[in-house]
């Protein structure tokens, strides 16, 4: 779903959101939606392993929190009308570089195609203590009005 732009004078933002993904956990939102011509860009904010039913991070350590990771970021780009094949970078952050093989493995099982490019930071600690928070880059030729 996504809401007419407020406080943007261009009106070439709009914000998304989806209950299918955790919401935001202070003043941001899940995404946004940019429009520039004929082409929009996508920008998520970093979802971290919380089960948006429960609000629980996701049982199975990293692994099972980059697996909620991708199922959280998919409804985002859903909401928005993107696939992960519109992806064109992702920022990883890691709470643990000792993570980066089972992160590795959900991610490459999500993603498809050609790869985005991507970056992977380690970080002194993540909201709600999880291990594993991702972001997204997306972009694609705006659908005809």
């Amino acid at each position: 779903m996504t809401s007419p732009p407020e406080g943007n004078p261009a009106g070439l933002a709009k914000a998304v959101s989806t209950s299918r993904a955790p919401g935001a956990i202070g003043p941001y939102t899940q995404a946004q939606l940019v429009r520039a011509g004929d082409v929009e860009w996508l920008y998520t904010a970093g979802q971290v392993g919380l089960d948006p039913a429960k609000g629980e991070l996701a049982a199975g350590g990293a692994a099972g929190e980059a697996r909620q990771v991708m199922a959280n970021l998919s409804a985002v780009l859903e909401a928005a009308g993107f696939r992960f094949q519109d992806v064109v970078k992702t920022t990883i952050f890691l709470a643990d570089m000792a993570d980066f093989q089972d992160v590795n493995q959900v991610y490459g099982e999500a993603m498809s195609g050609a790869l985005p490019a991507r970056s992977t930071v380690a970080v002194q600690g993540l909201p709600r203590g999880a291990r594993v928070e991702i972001d997204l880059v997306c972009v694609r030729r705006a659908p005809s009005a």
